[in-house]
């Protein structure tokens, strides 16, 4: 189903816009960025790692540096030297939001941004505390605890563990370190020898249990004003890892078909003043009939640009409310479309290998749907990434190979020889 779209749901059209845009931040949420900006003749300018593949689009520039070099934690100092007049910063993940929302007045001038203040942010960014505040207004979402110690998980009752998840407070850091969202435990035993590895303190998460289909996305953008400009839903269909991933292929829903979610999330947005960019995700739990609340990202997604293609394009929303232009709501969208990233949906395929579902039965799905954030004209990021997953593959098995030699060394029966 198609609906007519107002002339604000389409990308804004800005061939003659003076002020570019920054982009602060690599990997898959920044080429998705970029290639709206540049759908949307918005000029811009990328600051990601050196060797990430985002620096390989035919979009990425460089800005025109001589001195300090930019970092997260000089944004302001680097900001400062620049001699570019103005521009809007877009952070792409939560380290980068962070730097922002935490510039100077000044510089927050100079360099505007459409981004939530440092207190919702924290609240954001912290799991814990945005856990404290789902408690606290009454937000359906999963049972959380905290602990502090090795000594308190071993106090803990084994009931608590039984399809829980092991889960940091800051995503940032523990991805980086142990290149996962959490770790899955089902007892008590395996929390143990988990957090053997890992650092306190830690959350211990419920699991709502169900398939892939049973997430759910809320994405959208709140202007200056507090006003909700857009507004989508889409569902998971399928993801990578299958129980604590990401989604690879999906598909847009009517609004009406996740409203209690979409009320809950529209009071807490409220609540916390927020504005800008977000993306929140729910999961149906038909123990209860609810939609669990688990998180909202506070900037772009790995999923803007499809966002943009059905219809809700917060990027040229972000821009320009950061330059305090207007901005027409809308909440149409085109309802049924999919969408797919396709070497991580072929993982999952071969993760799962779901009984009596070949590889073609498995691709069907493909045909017809948008991909992101690659593309036939910008062909270089996609070859970089590629390379990326594969060499990340090597790496992973080698690691696996080895610690399957270590447990086999260790565990395999010590032999004595007399001495005599």
């Amino acid at each position: 189903m198609t609906t007519k779209l107002s002339d604000e749901a389409v990308p804004h059209q800005c061939a003659d816009c003076a002020v570019p845009v920054i982009v602060l931040g690599g990997g898959v949420t920044a080429a998705a960025v970029l290639t709206l900006l540049a759908q949307a003749k918005i000029p811009s300018y990328t600051i990601a790692p050196l060797g990430d593949f985002v620096r390989r689009s035919r979009w990425h520039r460089d800005l025109p540096v001589s001195g300090l070099q930019p970092s997260i934690e000089n944004l302001a100092a680097f900001l400062n030297q620049l001699s570019l007049e103005h521009a809007v910063l877009m952070p792409c993940s939560d380290d980068w939001a962070s730097a922002v929302a935490s510039l100077p007045g000044t510089l927050s001038t100079r360099f505007p941004s459409s981004t939530p203040s440092v207190e919702t942010l924290n609240i954001l960014v912290d799991k814990w505390k945005f856990a404290e505040v789902l408690e606290r207004e009454a937000i359906p979402h999963p049972r959380t605890r905290l602990v502090h110690s090795f000594q308190e998980l071993s106090n803990l009752s084994d009931s608590e563990f039984h399809g829980a998840i092991l889960k940091p407070l800051s995503s940032v850091e523990f991805a980086r370190k142990y290149g996962v969202k959490g770790f899955v435990v089902n007892n008590q035993d395996e929390a143990l020898v988990t957090m053997r590895k890992a650092d306190f303190p830690i959350m211990l998460q419920e699991f709502i249990p169900g398939p892939p289909a049973a997430g759910y996305f809320l994405d959208g953008f709140v202007d200056r004003t507090g006003r909700i400009c857009g507004l989508l839903a889409r569902q998971r269909l399928r993801m990578s890892p299958p129980k604590l991933g990401n989604s690879t292929l999906m598909v847009t829903v009517p609004l009406s078909e996740v409203s209690p979610a979409a009320e809950s999330l529209k009071r807490l947005l409220g609540v916390l003043e927020y504005r800008g960019t977000f993306s929140a995700e729910f999961k149906f739990d038909e123990r209860d009939g609810r939609f669990k609340l688990f998180e909202i990202n506070a900037r772009p997604w790995w999923y803007v640009e499809f966002a943009a293609n059905c219809g809700v394009d917060v990027c040229s929303m972000a821009y320009r409310d950061a330059l305090g232009m207007p901005l027409e709501a809308t909440q149409q969208y085109e309802v049924g479309r999919r969408g797919v990233f396709f070497v991580h949906d072929l993982r999952a395929w071969k993760e799962q290998r779901p009984s009596g579902v070949s590889l073609w039965a498995w691709i069907q799905p493909w045909f017809g749907a948008d991909s992101t954030p690659f593309h036939w004209n910008d062909p270089a990021p996609a070859i970089a990434y590629a390379r990326k997953i594969i060499h990340e593959n090597k790496l992973k098995r080698a690691r696996e190979k080895n610690e399957e030699l270590q447990h086999r060394t260790t565990s395999a029966p010590v032999k004595f020889k007399p001495t005599f």
